[in-house]
């Protein structure tokens, strides 16, 4: 009796088909089924409130563009110079006391490049939660989790920042507030593109751009009825992460990558059969996913290597992060930089804004056929062109123009282009970061990717205060910058078509072989 009872199990074992989570993606669940996009869809929803905690400052600490004397001892203007040469008390602000946190709390004339405060400590929150968020998503609570106590407490921040009654309190509380919004966007971006075959990863990407593209044309439509309240936009966005946790979270499967290299193999069949079941398909009834870390069933598979220990890893993401930093001092410096071109704010971000949707589209359709590192090093390069060719249009009095009211068409529409350039470099690039690195190590390499982007972007806001005096120098440093991150770019590896790895050590040995056979391929490894 023993000894059938061996040998039938024996049998069982022997007839299991054995496959990788690529694999099955790939024959049978589906490389793009109905299952797949509606888990792509709930996970970027999410971009929408990582961009409007972003992007608000635009309006929350923008400086008035119109004030008015309250006797007529400021009649004259105080000589020539503008409200600095007033006295106080004796002018206000149109839009009122409250509309801005400038106009609240005086951020202008000697404290104006206190006004960029706030806005950097946002970003450098940023950047020290991408790598917290990643490390979580990576080691300890997934990818889902991850995402659920980041919306919870971005929720939490930007209410408590509407309460701020100082500018010490106001900058803290941003700061907060970047710390935690970092694990959306990074962890979506992952679920996102684990879940899909090789052939839509790049596309599943830019559907999370999408919707945070659609939250930034949301702020316009927020900030113009709250204008007289600085205060309640922030409550306004306050609503919709925590909402989004309760409401649309739950609905959402985690990663069964993730699951598998974390020894939960049977949860990532139960993921895998769920998606399948919703495409119409099933899965091998003896299928097997096979565990790249050569590790039993419920041990998570530990790391031999860290990124930072691996030759070709480390070498790869400091080049990612390089270019990464231009990246961001560029996409954010332009959007935070539209206030100097001496146009309408609101009409100048819904037109910032709309260029973001061309961006996304042209981006999915050349990521289907193009080449990852010519596409990005090509968008970033032709954002530096437009940044530079806007200095012509840039006068030497740029305080005479703004204070005439008075902007320039053709250097608002070369911006637009130049930030629609800048905006696909951005998309893309965190579609090659995905791809550059394995499953054990990937929301990581993201976080860290992150991380340069947002220290980029944490130094923006000092060259828009910058700007406000010559607004040639602030787009003169945005096109250098823009010139050298797609020189960087050219250094690394291609990765279209390749598959997603499970951990460095099988990419490593993986990519040796592709190398062997073929001269010509693009992955050449740590190039």
């Amino acid at each position: 009796m023993e000894d059938g009872a061996e040998e039938q199990l024996f049998h069982e074992e022997s007839c299991q088909v054995e496959m990788t989570v690529e694999e099955v993606i790939e024959r049978h669940v589906g490389s793009l089924g109905l299952s797949q996009l509606v888990q792509v869809v709930l996970v970027s929803l999410a971009w929408m409130f990582d961009s409007q905690n972003t992007l608000v400052t635009i309006f929350t600490d923008a400086q008035p563009s119109e004030w008015r004397c309250k006797a007529e001892a400021c009649s004259d203007g105080g000589g020539g110079g503008g409200v600095c040469g007033l006295l106080p008390g004796t002018w206000e602000w149109v839009a009122g006391h409250g509309s801005t946190t400038i106009a609240e709390w005086g951020l202008i004339c000697n404290h104006k490049f206190l006004a960029a405060i706030p806005t950097s400590l946002f970003f450098l929150g940023s950047l020290l939660g991408s790598g917290v968020s990643g490390r979580l998503a990576d080691a300890y609570l997934g990818r889902k989790k991850t995402v659920v106590i980041s919306c919870i407490l971005t929720s939490a921040t930007a209410f408590l920042t509407s309460l701020a009654p100082n500018l010490c309190i106001y900058a803290l509380l941003r700061f907060a507030n970047g710390f935690a919004r970092s694990g959306i966007g990074i962890c979506c971006l992952v679920l996102s593109t684990e879940v899909v075959g090789r052939k839509w990863r790049g596309q599943v990407g830019q559907y999370g751009f999408f919707f945070f593209t659609t939250g930034f044309l949301s702020l316009p439509l927020i900030a113009y009825p709250s204008r007289s309240s600085w205060r309640n936009v922030y409550r306004i966005i306050s609503l919709f992460p925590v909402s989004y946790s309760l409401l649309i979270l739950p609905f959402v499967s985690e990663s069964p990558r993730w699951l598998l290299v974390r020894g939960r193999g049977q949860e990532a069949v139960d993921v895998l059969n769920k998606f399948a079941r919703l495409n119409g398909k099933k899965l091998p009834q003896n299928l097997r996913l096979a565990n790249p870390g050569g590790v039993d069933e419920g041990e998570p598979i530990k790391r031999k290597k860290s990124l930072w220990s691996t030759g070709w890893a480390a070498k790869r993401m400091v080049m990612v992060m390089l270019a990464g930093f231009g990246v961001g001092f560029v996409y954010y410096g332009v959007q935070l930089n539209v206030e100097n071109l001496s146009f309408n704010l609101y009409l100048t971000v819904t037109i910032n804004a709309i260029m973001e949707i061309p961006a996304v589209l042209i981006g999915s359709v050349l990521l289907s056929f193009t080449n990852r590192r010519l596409l990005f090093s090509s968008s970033i390069c032709l954002a530096g062109v437009a940044c530079i060719v806007c200095i012509f249009f840039s006068e030497a009095g740029g305080r005479r123009r703004r204070e005439e009211s008075r902007g320039s068409w053709p250097q608002l529409s070369i911006e637009a282009i130049g930030f629609m350039a800048a905006s696909t470099a951005f998309d893309v690039l965190y579609i090659y970061c995905v791809e550059l690195f394995p499953t054990n190590v990937r929301n990581f390499a993201v976080s860290m990717l992150r991380q340069s982007l947002m220290l980029g972007a944490s130094i923006a806001p000092l060259l828009v205060v910058v700007g406000r005096l010559s607004p040639a120098r602030s787009f003169l440093i945005f096109g250098i910058l823009s010139m050298v991150s797609g020189l960087l770019g050219m250094s690394l590896p291609e990765t279209k078509n390749a598959p997603l790895y499970e951990t460095l050590e099988q990419q490593e040995e993986e990519e040796k072989l592709t190398c062997l056979a073929s001269d010509d391929s693009g992955l050449e490894l740590g190039k």
